[in-house]
């Protein structure tokens, strides 16, 4: 298995809670900026103890371990090429609730086209079209081979860093599902930085706002993939978001920060 790096000279069980801490904070941010309504103490609850919590919806309980079993999935691809199959398995643990619509299928790709609003730069109203059912698994070819190339190689920091930035929007822009893009974005996407031996990047429901526009700009300056386009027309266009992933990462340098100022009380 890869070795994290982020890990090294800490004490077993300090790594261990490290490791939980992540995971927790991970599966409560990815959640939350979808709406769920678990507390990031609820979410670490609902985890280890598997009870669920008082007045709170079933859905969010589902989430939660949903979200938890998908991040084992994360890190049982650390060492293997990530496959289409890799993706479906993926989508199965994220996507939870049950569901018999042949038109919103769970482990395969979208089946109808997909779309959401958005408050462009000038205040209006825009449309963003998602791409087109037709040209998903092409666009996701492509994505897939940038992934595995990014992948190949030990990055540092920023550039794993940058290497999420581009995936995230890429996978988002296209929009591959019916439901759970977000979170699947958000679990792919630090494969680069955990195959380099980097902890992973979360992104912080208070900065949802943030977040949203940031992805709402970019599409809208892009326009619609499809498979002349590619998954990437113009690169340059992602600075902005990879300024905010990186700032993002402060959560994770804390965690870490803390994990090592636990491990030098022990030697003082």
């Amino acid at each position: 298995m890869t070795k994290f790096t982020f890990l090294n000279a800490l004490d077993n069980d300090i790594q261990l809670s490290l490791l939980n801490q992540l995971r927790d904070i991970w599966t409560h941010t990815s959640t939350a900026l979808e709406g769920n309504t678990l507390t990031l103490g609820e979410t670490k609850f609902v985890i280890e103890e598997g009870l669920t919590v008082s007045g709170k919806p079933l859905k969010d309980h589902q989430e939660i371990v949903g979200h938890a079993r998908a991040i084992e999935l994360i890190y049982k691809l650390i060492e293997n090429p990530i496959t289409q199959s890799d993706l479906f398995e993926l989508h199965k643990a994220v996507q939870t609730s049950v569901v018999s619509d042949i038109y919103k299928p769970v482990g395969a790709w979208k089946a109808e086209p997909n779309g959401t609003y958005a408050i462009g730069e000038d205040g209006k109203q825009e449309f963003i079209d998602y791409s087109a059912p037709a040209h998903v698994p092409k666009l996701m070819q492509e994505w897939l081979a940038e992934l595995n190339r990014l992948c190949s190689s030990s990055l540092d920091l920023t550039t794993a860093i940058n290497a999420y930035s581009q995936l995230h929007m890429g996978f988002v822009h296209i929009h591959p599902f019916w439901d759970g893009n977000g979170r699947m974005a958000r679990l792919l996407s630090n494969l680069p930085l955990l195959k380099s031996g980097h902890a992973p990047l979360v992104i912080q429901q208070s900065r949802r706002q943030e977040y949203i526009q940031l992805l709402s700009q970019f599409q809208l300056q892009t326009g619609v993939l499809d498979s002349a386009t590619g998954v990437w027309p113009d690169l340059a266009e992602l600075t902005q978001f990879q300024n905010f992933c990186e700032s993002s990462y402060q959560t994770t340098t804390e965690l870490i920060e803390n994990a090592k100022a636990q491990q030098a009380k022990r030697k003082s």
